[in-house]
């Protein structure tokens, strides 16, 4: 369904600049969000939409589609970014039925009732994962070969329903499921390992009957890609180990502000952080051109 199946890595580099200068102008306009997430899997979501997932935002029901979930669901804007820059929206008709109280399309968390490119509303932690299971075995009893991929905080995986989930996936050999792990290091109140340490978090689910592909640093496009080039074609006919992706990111990734700041998880941004923000983006992406 996609057509940028083709598009190279500097190309995908390009639109995380796109993406993400157009979510700081985003959160700036509807005056709040969660920039600390949304930042750190900006490469991850990007490589998925424009290149990966056999999916289009203008036929998001398409019965053979690979299916996206975002679990971690306070950092719906970044989709809802993607989403106008591939022509599902504008960027204006977001802000305008954003959290409206009469003409709400779009809200802080994802519902996919109002928006039909979301395929599963979330908000509470530790939903998605388990969901993606469900769909996960529901494309086996269906003879369906789409694929089933899943975003997590490595923060949410504290919540136990996320290690029924993953036991589950394993016991049931669903190989036609991703599961990725925006492991950011940070979560509302401080760094993951001293809240609830997850590490060794590869060891551990591989413990669980996972395969598990590392990226180094989830915010290299190259390395995402190489990551995803990884996986194997999905075979329903048998059982095979689930795949989980840990992509080791940063949080407010590419604003110097932002970056490694819990205190940015969740909040507005004023319009002198946003002209600043902007400005660190672009420094960034030149840099990351000589």
């Amino acid at each position: 369904m996609s057509d940028n199946k083709l598009m190279t890595v500097a190309a995908l580099e390009e639109k995380c600049t796109k993406i993400r200068c157009d979510l700081l102008n985003f959160i700036y306009n509807i005056g709040m969000g969660h920039l600390g997430g949304e930042l750190s899997m900006v490469e991850v979501a990007v490589a998925l939409y424009y290149k990966y997932l056999n999916y289009s935002v203008h036929d998001p029901k398409n019965p053979d589609r690979d299916r996206f979930i975002l679990s971690k669901g306070h950092c719906s804007e970044t989709l809802y970014t993607i989403f106008a820059d591939q022509g599902a929206y504008t960027m204006e008709y977001m802000i305008e039925h954003f959290e409206t109280l009469d003409t709400a399309k779009f809200g802080m968390h994802s519902n996919r009732k109002y928006v039909p490119q979301i395929e599963v509303s979330a908000g509470s932690l530790g939903h998605g994962l388990p969901i993606a299971v469900g769909y996960a075995l529901g494309a086996r009893k269906q003879q369906k070969t789409y694929r089933v991929y899943v975003m997590t905080g490595d923060g949410e995986l504290n919540e136990g329903t996320n290690w029924e989930a993953i036991m589950a996936a394993s016991h049931y050999g669903l190989g036609n499921l991703v599961l990725i792990v925006d492991k950011n290091g940070l979560q509302m109140t401080g760094k993951t390992e001293e809240i609830m340490n997850i590490d060794p978090l590869d060891q551990r689910l591989e413990a669980f009957g996972w395969e598990v592909i590392t990226i180094a640093d989830g915010n290299d496009m190259a390395q995402v890609c190489a990551a995803f080039d990884k996986l194997p074609p999905v075979n329903i006919s048998e059982k095979r180990k689930p795949v989980a992706i840990i992509a080791n990111t940063v949080k407010g990734k590419c604003v110097d502000f932002m970056e490694h700041n819990h205190k940015w998880h969740g909040g507005g941004i004023a319009k002198e952080q946003l002209d600043q923000a902007l400005a660190c983006v672009v420094k960034y992406s030149k840099e990351k051109k000589r």
